[in-house]
């Protein structure tokens, strides 16, 4: 199933239900990470494109338009349509997102399958948003109405492409919005063939548009367009603090899920065999691309010698290699800024004393492949317990007592999520109650769930995805105050 050539059928600017050129006519290459070597060029969208896509994204939103006439019901069979479209495709899916991404081909199809997961949660949703009777003072029938926000910009990452996509276009449909969308410039080739399955689904024109391009020109009229009336992004807290002050001047909603510095705290009553194996899972998914990342393994003194072996151990036996081989485990970094950013990281790790334990090298000599890589006697000061890596760098960090690594785990600008392992009920809850975190895991990592909802606590991001949480970011509040008659 596994073919590393697939054919690439859309390249262009998705508008209307319609591939387009970009109006500038410009292109910009997207590389395959495993070879750093050109894959095809895709049209460059900028500020004309954005406009073009709003305006045909407020067209179908207009009230009288198909889309806005729509019963709840029948939005969600498109959606589910959508789904049908993408599980006969998956194989294609996952290709092509392993080519584009570098991910091994098998984590690929998994992805495939959260994203379908993703788009039936919020499918679920479309016919069960209501709004409530308020009791009200006076002679009046008081209700509330939840109302799609309208046309929403989205603006999604690299590290999942497909799983991004599906986290945001699932609770804007399910609600009826309209979308326009920016896929990562180093990842856009399964977000153009998804745009063909929405029209195949019959989805009418100008519900969904798609304009890849770059983060300071297409992203940026995303930010700024009076007519968008919610951005929701995903990636750095550098881009975020600027989407959000770009999104400040029209006042439009706003959601930002952005980076972490995840710490995972070792108690020393747990088993140190399974508790590297949780670590290992938590700092090596996706190399290390992952914003949830347990990039902060904290190990109690009494079995910390005892987890940097069985740790070192682990990393050691993970498979680096081509994604479309069928034991890999462990793919490429997504593009040369990311390899040489990550290779900087370990060189000011070594610098700074920590003690490399293995890794911390390239891996080959054609692609972007970083050998995992494990330090241990980090300390809190140093850059790389500081600072997010976004590569497969675990630091292994001592600890004393459960109070003490609480306040060093919290020590931090991020708070996106935490994990603690122990055989103690009591540090469990200590811990889970104590830690900043937006997602908290209790003998277990990455355990992200579509009907659960996920972000972060201060510079982690604002609002919520999936989940209940992750419909209302689409949802506006109206409420209808009727005077009754007072004699009848």
């Amino acid at each position: 199933m596994a073919n590393s050539n697939p054919e690439i059928k859309y390249t262009q600017i998705f508008i209307n239900n319609e591939f387009v050129n970009a109006v500038s006519g410009k292109t910009f290459p997207t590389i395959n990470p495993s070879a750093g070597k050109k894959i095809v060029d895709v049209a460059e969208g900028d500020k004309a494109d954005v406009d073009l896509a709003v305006k045909a994204a407020k067209a179908a939103f207009d009230r009288k338009a198909p889309w806005r006439q729509m019963d709840a019901t029948a939005r969600a069979k498109l959606i589910y349509k959508l789904i049908g479209l993408m599980e006969r495709d998956l194989h294609y899916l996952a290709n092509l997102e392993s080519l584009d991404n570098g991910k091994p081909f098998n984590n690929a199809v998994y992805d495939v399958y959260g994203s379908i997961a993703a788009l039936r949660y919020s499918a679920e949703w479309a016919d069960k948003i209501t709004g409530d009777t308020v009791p009200s003072d006076g002679p009046h029938l008081t209700y509330t109405r939840k109302e799609p926000v309208g046309v929403v910009g989205q603006i999604i990452p690299w590290n999942y492409p497909m799983l991004m996509l599906a986290w945001k276009w699932g609770p804007a449909l399910a609600t009826g919005c309209t979308v326009v969308m920016k896929p990562a410039e180093q990842t856009p080739l399964t977000a153009l063939y998804l745009c063909s399955l929405v029209k195949e689904a019959g989805f009418p024109a100008g519900v969904v548009n798609v304009v890849p391009g770059y983060g300071p020109t297409a992203g940026h009229a995303i930010s700024v367009h009076p007519d968008v009336r919610k951005v929701a992004f995903t990636g750095s807290v550098e881009i975020g603090k600027i989407i959000m002050a770009e999104a400040a001047g029209t006042l439009k909603k706003v959601s930002l899920e952005l980076g972490g510095k995840s710490p995972l705290v070792i108690c020393d009553d747990a088993d140190v065999e399974e508790a590297a194996k949780i670590a290992y899972a938590g700092v090596f998914e996706n190399m290390g691309q992952c914003c949830i990342a347990a990039t902060r393994t904290f190990v109690q003194e009494g079995i910390y010698d005892a987890f940097v072996k069985k740790a070192t151990e682990l990393a050691k036996t993970r498979k680096v290699g081509c994604p479309f081989a069928q034991d890999t485990q462990h793919g490429p970094q997504v593009d040369e800024t990311q390899f040489k950013k990550i290779l900087g990281y370990i060189e000011k790790g070594k610098k700074e004393g920590a003690k490399l334990e293995t890794g911390g090298v390239q891996e080959g000599k054609e692609g972007y492949f970083i050998q995992p890589t494990v330090f241990s006697n980090v300390t809190d000061e140093m850059t790389i317990a500081k600072e997010e890596i976004f590569g497969p760098v675990q630091s292994i960090i001592k600890f004393k007592t459960l109070d003490e690594v609480i306040e060093r785990a919290n020590a931090t600008n991020f708070g996106l999520a935490a994990g603690i392992v122990t055989k103690s009920l009591n540090n469990a809850l200590v811990f889970s109650n104590a830690v900043e975190a937006g997602s908290v895991w209790v003998n277990t990592y990455l355990a992200v769930a579509v009907q659960a909802p996920f972000g972060g606590y201060k510079q982690s991001g604002i609002g919520r995805e999936m989940g209940k949480e992750g419909i209302e970011l689409y949802l506006e509040t109206k409420t209808v105050s009727i005077r009754l008659p007072t004699k009848v």
